[in-house]
């Protein structure tokens, strides 16, 4: 799992100031060394780690075991809700338009899962009672498309798409096909490449200028660690993206592409995939993620 080992870290760091009124300087120490260990090993930014360890020593240090509360509880409280404050905080919800349909477009480098994660993301806004459309805005990877109509139909969500013309008017047309269909949500599966470049940029910000999406999605493997955090801030910069959704989060993965992203980019984690089932795609929640590892 993300973060692989800070569960034993932290457990058996807890366990040498267990049973003591108050924390000494060098206990609080104690514990911080095997968290700013475990954080470096997960891939975690240092200068990030060293000022995650600086506050939450400060909050440590001296301070009495509140009422109901152990000392080991009282350490692990205090590195859970800094660890939950470093992954993002509070839960981020999609933002809907005003209008009655709502447009997300999924954007990242080729092979990443985003046409798969538009499946998942249908089959999850459909269980919400939303009625999604896809819509195959991919026209350079071969079978591209027809591989959209297979996760999609697997869900049971329609697919718009037009062959190989410009994937501009193709996304102004499923608009319209969604508001005579009721449609409520749009789903952009948008091109990919291997590398960032000058027109898969341009051809995306042009989608964006015709159809304003109320959601930028940006896909990444996880398991690409700080290498994601390049492709990310480039996105971010020339689309200003919304949220991340997050894929292969469930294997070996380094957790510290998700402190990146929310550190660094500024930009909070939405979904993450967790399997390669259809119904394996959940809403991001810092504060569960973090109860996971502790």
């Amino acid at each position: 799992m993300a973060f692989e080992g800070l569960t034993q870290r932290l457990q058996q760091a807890f366990g040498k100031v267990r049973g003591k009124g108050s924390l000494t300087e060098e206990d609080v120490k104690l514990v911080m060394r095997e968290v700013r260990m475990a954080l470096l090993e997960a891939d975690v930014n240092y200068k990030v780690v060293k000022d995650f360890v600086k506050k939450a020593t400060e909050r440590c240090i001296g301070q009495e075991t509140q009422s109901g509360l152990s000392t080991q509880q009282q350490v692990v409280k205090i590195v859970n809700e800094e660890l939950t404050e470093l992954m993002g905080g509070s839960n981020a919800r999609l933002q809907y338009s005003s209008s009655p349909i709502s447009v997300f477009m999924l954007c990242g480098l080729q092979g990443a899962g985003k046409t798969t994660m538009s499946a998942k993301l249908a089959n999850w806004l459909k269980k919400d009672g939303k009625r999604p459309l896809l819509v195959g805005c991919d026209i350079y990877r071969p079978a591209a498309i027809k591989q959209l109509q297979v996760v999609g139909g697997q869900v049971g969500v329609p697919v718009y798409e037009h062959g190989t013309q410009d994937p501009v008017k193709t996304a102004l047309e499923a608009v319209e096909y969604a508001r005579q269909h009721q449609r409520d949500v749009v789903i952009l599966d948008t091109a990919g490449r291997l590398h960032i470049d000058e027109a898969l940029m341009e051809e995306l910000h042009r989608i964006c200028e015709a159809v304003h999406p109320s959601e930028i999605l940006l896909t990444i493997d996880a398991m690409t660690g700080q290498d994601a955090v390049n492709v990310a801030n480039t996105f971010n910069e020339k689309l200003e993206i919304t949220g991340v959704i997050l894929t292969k989060l469930d294997g070996t993965a380094k957790g510290g592409i998700v402190v990146a992203i929310a550190q660094e980019l500024q930009v909070p984690v939405k979904f993450v995939g967790v399997g390669e089932q259809a119904d394996d795609l959940m809403p991001f929640s810092a504060k569960e993620f973090v109860e996971a590892l502790i």
